[in-house]
């Protein structure tokens, strides 16, 4: 199921087997909230753009076209034409993100919906019954993703709460994957680290979690306010309590400096909605630091938007014709940046792997972890 090949450091080479394929490990999880990845890109370009893994969100696809219309046309797989691997997150960022539209009690989440105000009631049992009925190969464990700084005392009480969930996700997951009908039987179930910014409860937490029998363990609740710094400290912290057979998954994470960092602390799964979400506003990386493709400077650059970059775009496309489309507010300025950055962080954790075969990731992350931080 997971293997670690090889380590440099805390810097770990894996593989990781599930129902529709291996995925070659650090990876980079390609974000599709809604079985799309904003930006006018299909499930035939993530194979183009070298994606292992496609993300969609639970709560999103609950409330349209709905769980059991996923299910009723085969799951998520054959809905969206993509036979790689899928993991789908359980709804628990939304118990942050949509703060001011639900109501947190023991038995679960009452939101109302953010389309239409309805009201909506997910639970750790619910969300693994909409993630069984997606289908996908990883689900998610139904937590709460509390803001950052939280107060100490509901810290302490929502990550109680989030281990009592988890027990509950775990029953219900073992209960539907054991079912005749089930989608995807050999759907996996991982786990969440949360405790804030409070090293005493993410210590405790992970022990606690790790307790548990899951495929998977992530570490959420981070990059929603904290300094970056602090987010690398609470890694720090967790990591050595997280099982070292299990793949660690960090939520949520980040710019490209961020993740050649949490490989380097041992972190083996990310996702981020920041490369596709910045190429909608002309944020592109390159591998000498990011250029916003609307500068004037631009406008006669007949050059790719980076001359190292393998991807579609850069074989085809300039800088000026970019640019020229974000002026003219064409929609495949965004199909064509979103694209580009996409290749971008799946050719990065590709290098990493490689830097990492070649006992090489040191000075790969010396390169290019500064590097890549920058504006050009």
């Amino acid at each position: 199921m997971f293997k670690v090949i090889k380590t440099e450091g805390k810097a770990r080479r894996g593989e990781f087997t599930c129902p529709h394929g291996t995925v070659q490990t650090p990876v980079f999880m390609n974000v599709g909230t809604q079985g799309a990845i904003k930006g006018a890109v299909s499930a035939l370009d993530l194979k183009e753009i070298g994606c292992q893994v496609e993300l969609s969100n639970t709560y999103h696809l609950h409330l349209r076209p709905g769980d059991r219309v996923v299910r009723e046309l085969g799951g998520l797989h054959t809905f969206m034409h993509w036979d790689g691997p899928i993991l789908t997150d359980s709804g628990g960022f939304q118990v942050f993100s949509l703060a001011g539209l639900r109501k947190i009690k023991e038995e679960g989440v009452t939101f109302a919906s953010h389309i239409d105000g309805r009201k909506i009631f997910m639970g750790p049992e619910e969300s693994m019954q909409i993630q069984s009925n997606l289908g996908s190969d990883i689900a998610m464990a139904f937590d709460e993703c509390v803001e950052n700084p939280a107060p100490y005392e509901y810290a302490k009480a929502s990550c109680e709460r989030t281990l009592r969930w988890l027990e509950r996700c775990k029953a219900e997951h073992d209960r539907l994957n054991a079912l005749p009908d089930t989608v995807n039987p050999g759907q996996m179930l991982f786990g969440i680290n949360q405790g804030a910014t409070f090293p005493d409860l993410r210590v405790w937490h992970m022990k606690e979690t790790a307790k548990i029998p899951c495929e998977g363990y992530a570490i959420g609740g981070l990059a929603v306010g904290e300094p970056t710094q602090v987010m690398y400290d609470i890694i720090d912290q967790v990591e050595p309590h997280m099982p070292q057979d299990k793949p660690r998954y960090l939520m949520g994470v980040g710019t490209p400096s961020n993740i050649i960092e949490a490989v380097a602390r041992g972190v083996d799964f990310f996702d981020c909605v920041m490369p596709a979400r910045n190429a909608r506003h002309g944020k592109l990386y390159t591998w000498e630091g990011a250029i916003n493709i609307k500068n004037e400077k631009h406008k006669l650059d007949g050059g790719p938007i980076d001359p190292a970059c393998g991807c579609p775009v850069c074989q085809s496309f300039s800088r000026a014709y970019l640019r020229h489309l974000f002026t003219a507010e064409e929609m495949l300025a965004m199909r064509l940046a979103v694209l580009h950055n996409l290749y971008f962080y799946n050719t990065l954790t590709r290098r990493i792997r490689e830097a990492l075969d070649n006992g090489a990731f040191a000075a790969f992350r010396a390169e290019y972890s500064e590097k890549l931080a920058r504006r050009l």
